[in-house]
């Protein structure tokens, strides 16, 4: 017999009636960390915010909180909870457990590496060094001849 407290129903994909939900437990169900242990690890980091405030990962999540996720090399994600999660489900479910308030990414720069050398050519000469510096716009124009 599954151990539930009365008067909250749990469903057989995790989601409960009310009550509160752990943190990391969380951001894992619905798919904003890959793994419990590194929603946990966000959490102790500090990369979790609760209602503008960092939490530790057993802090209890509610309906209408609204969450601050930052993982590295990934822009900042900004939800707000419709719905709690115990358990992971489908990404269509999940998607459902939340408002996303994320800001857009920053557009992505499309520049031409400059100065990228073959491999194995060798150190580069005086005059390669001074090319990589004016084409990299190091030194600005460089030496005129006047």
């Amino acid at each position: 017999m599954a151990s539930q407290t009365p008067g909250t129903p749990q469903a057989p994909d995790g989601t409960g009636g009310g009550g509160s939900v752990r943190v990391d437990s969380w951001i894992w169900a619905v798919r904003l960390v890959k793994t419990r242990s590194a929603g946990a690890a966000a959490c102790k980091g500090g990369h979790v915010k609760v209602n503008g405030t960092s939490v530790k990962p057993a802090h209890a999540l509610r309906i209408g909180d609204e969450v601050r996720v930052r993982r590295p090399g990934e822009h900042e994600r900004l939800v707000k909870v419709t719905r709690l999660i115990r358990k992971r489900v489908g990404a269509p479910v999940a998607a459902e457990a939340y408002v996303d308030n994320s800001p857009p990414p920053p557009p992505r720069e499309v520049i031409t590496p400059v100065g990228i050398r073959d491999r194995g050519t060798g150190r580069p000469t005086k005059r390669d060094r001074r090319e990589l510096e004016r084409l990299r716009g190091i030194f600005g124009q460089g030496p005129t001849d006047d």
